[in-house]
């Protein structure tokens, strides 16, 4: 019953763990500044500079923590990227603000490297951003490398939620 989203290479973004989505339960993920299946607004764009946008879930009762991570769905042969993980987050908070970090919780490195998060660049590509509640704390430092945390997210998931912008406004 566990399945995250990965950055696997150049192959793109794929399902982990021994099971798939269907087998988890759902988290509900929405944002005030766009829907699902709409562009993401420019301003949290690399071309933007605002930051990451607010999100709001609901559905993670029982999780011991809670984990995002945003992923694009690049199909171009350039590879997928995962531009923002962060993990720890309180069972109890149910929303990020706009360029924010929520209190307590820790962000791994992107594909980038960076640590925080790396606005998207390429227009014409889908964003995702994907809500995990887990049933554990994940015993990881501060920018930890970005299989290892989603390795930990996988085994970890009890359940999960999306919301994808097709593409930059």
């Amino acid at each position: 019953m566990v399945a995250v989203a990965v950055w696997a290479g150049t192959s793109g973004c794929g399902i982990v763990g021994g099971g798939s989505p269907a087998d988890l339960d759902v988290i509900s993920v929405s944002s005030p500044q766009f829907r699902d299946g709409d562009p993401l607004p420019h301003g949290y764009s690399c071309r933007g500079g605002i930051g990451n946008p607010p999100l709001r879930w609901s559905g993670t009762s029982g999780a011991k923590s809670v984990a995002l991570v945003v992923d694009d769905t690049n199909d171009s042969g350039d590879g997928a990227e995962v531009h923002w993980i962060v993990y720890n987050i309180d069972p109890e908070t149910t929303e990020l603000g706009e360029n924010t970090v929520p209190r307590g919780s820790r962000q791994g490195a992107t594909t980038s490297g960076k640590v925080g998060y790396v606005p998207p660049c390429r227009a014409e590509d889908s964003y995702r951003f994907t809500v995990y509640a887990l049933d554990a704390k994940l015993d990881l430092p501060v920018g930890a490398p970005l299989s290892e945390s989603l390795e930990r997210i996988a085994a970890h998931t009890i359940a999960r939620g999306r919301l994808t912008a097709t593409n930059i406004q």
